[in-house]
């Protein structure tokens, strides 16, 4: 099995094993990256999840091939990055809530206006990243917004936050092994 074949897995599977792979962006303004240290698990019969009551125009790409990305708005402010997992006609993806940044920190901060809590929450990743409803759909094996697989960290699993339904699930996957910037 090689790095990507785990995307095929059902989300709460693969969540986990997201932690430690690098997620990168190349803009004209310069390259962002970092690893993956928090994961939410998300899954067509889950209430929580945007695939819930099928699919629509909106949830669409998290119904399609694993490994793209599923790009929304939240609360009509941020911008949020799913990775789609399993097979395609059941929606589900993995939610990408924070990143230790790796790479182009001082355009993180510039994107950010702030030196501090630059990829600490789905909404503060995908701006400090540049990341929006442009790459919604996404193949993220492609540049310019792509994963490097690498091997999971040790984690530890915890119910999901930020949520009102099914928020007593353990999808929520902080790695052990790096810092979360609070």
């Amino acid at each position: 099995m090689n790095a990507w074949d785990i995307l095929e897995q059902d989300a709460p599977l693969v969540a986990p094993l997201l932690l430690g792979w690098q997620l990168v962006h190349d803009t004209a303004e310069g390259r962002t990256a970092g690893i993956i240290i928090e994961t939410e698990a998300y899954h067509q019969d889950d209430p929580a999840s945007h695939s819930f009551n099928g699919v629509n125009n909106r949830n669409a790409p998290m119904f399609g091939p694993a490994g793209h990305a599923y790009v929304y708005r939240s609360y009509g402010m941020h911008w949020c990055m799913n990775v789609v997992t399993g097979n395609s006609g059941f929606g589900q993806g993995v939610l990408i809530r924070a990143l230790f940044p790796t790479e182009g920190i001082p355009l993180m901060e510039k994107r950010r206006g702030r030196r501090d809590h630059l990829c600490s929450g789905p909404g503060k990743l995908t701006q400090a990243m540049d990341i929006s409803h442009i790459h919604n759909g996404h193949d993220l094996r492609e540049p310019p917004l792509f994963l490097i697989p690498y091997p999971s960290l040790g984690y530890t699993a915890t119910p999901r936050i930020g949520i009102a339904k099914a928020k007593e699930k353990p999808w929520r996957f902080v790695a052990q092994e790096t810092r979360i910037l609070a």
